[in-house]
Formats: C-alpha cells, sequence, structure tokens
C-alpha cells in the first residue's frame, strides 16, 4: 500500500510542477530551464511511475514469466538429451549436462513424467530411469499411416 501512496504522492508533485513551470513565464527552450524542469518534475514523475509499476506487480509478471521460459528451455533439452540417449535418462545425466542441481534436474524429469511425456523404470540397484516412450520410438514415424487404414 506504501508503494501505491508513494508513487501518486510523486507523480501529483510532478504534475504540480509542470503546472506552476507553465504559469511561471519562464522561457521554455533555456538550457536551464529545461533541466530544473526535469529535476523537479521529471525525476519524482519517474520514481512515481517505477513505484506504481512495482505496486501494480509488472517486476513479478515479468519474472513469472522468465522463470517460465527458463523451465521450457530445460524441459527442451531434457528431450533433445533423452533422443541422444536412446530415450532413457536419469536425473543425475540431466543434472551434468545441463549443469543444474539434480534436485533440479529431477523436478524437471518428474513434470515430464507427471505430463504423460516419460515413465519411470528402476534397475536392480535401485537407480531411477526416465523413459520417453515417444523418443525411443522415433525411428518408427516413417511407417506411420493413416488412423483408419489397416
Amino acid at each position: 500500500m506504501g508503494k501505491l501512496i508513494g508513487g501518486v504522492v510523486l507523480l501529483g508533485l510532478a504534475l504540480f510542477m509542470v503546472v506552476g513551470f507553465l504559469r511561471s513565464g519562464a522561457d521554455p527552450l533555456a538550457l536551464r530551464t529545461l533541466f530544473a524542469l526535469f529535476i523537479a518534475a521529471g525525476l519524482p514523475a519517474a520514481g512515481g511511475g517505477l513505484l506504481l509499476a512495482r505496486h501494480f506487480g509488472i517486476g513479478r509478471r515479468i519474472e513469472h514469466r522468465r522463470e517460465e521460459l527458463r523451465r521450457d528451455t530445460l524441459e527442451a533439452e531434457v528431450l533433445k538429451m533423452a533422443g541422444r540417449h536412446g530415450g532413457r535418462l536419469t536425473a543425475v545425466e540431466v543434472a551434468g549436462e545441463l549443469a543444474v542441481p539434480t534436485t533440479t534436474a529431477e523436478e524437471l524429469l518428474n513434470e515430464l513424467m507427471a505430463r504423460e511425456m516419460a515413465e519411470i523404470e528402476i534397475t536392480d540397484s535401485g537407480l531411477l530411469v526416465y523413459t520417453f516412450h515417444d523418443v525411443r520410438h522415433l525411428s518408427e514415424k516413417d511407417t506411420a499411416r493413416g488412423l483408419l487404414e489397416s
């Protein structure tokens, strides 16, 4: 709430200064007049605008979108890796190749599994292997035919 009030007050101050400038009769093209106007009205207006932008969450939306883009990029890289590794990956392989923490790699793989893009298998020694069915069978795409064809 403080950002909202502060932003409105600073914008009001800037508006007050511009109105005062317009009513003063000062030469609007003089360099010192423009500089004074910039200091007296421009800076408060910029500060008020920044406070209002933060209050309304513009920065959070940009950061959220940036995080979504980062996540999408990592998922695309995991799918490329799966193609290079025969459709089977472990969290350690993903972490090592993408230079992310193992927990992040596990989260990525689990999200892909939740979206049914991967299945989880376990070795006799307890190693979790994520299998990408579609990636493993990409070589069969040339033999595809219509759904109604027999």
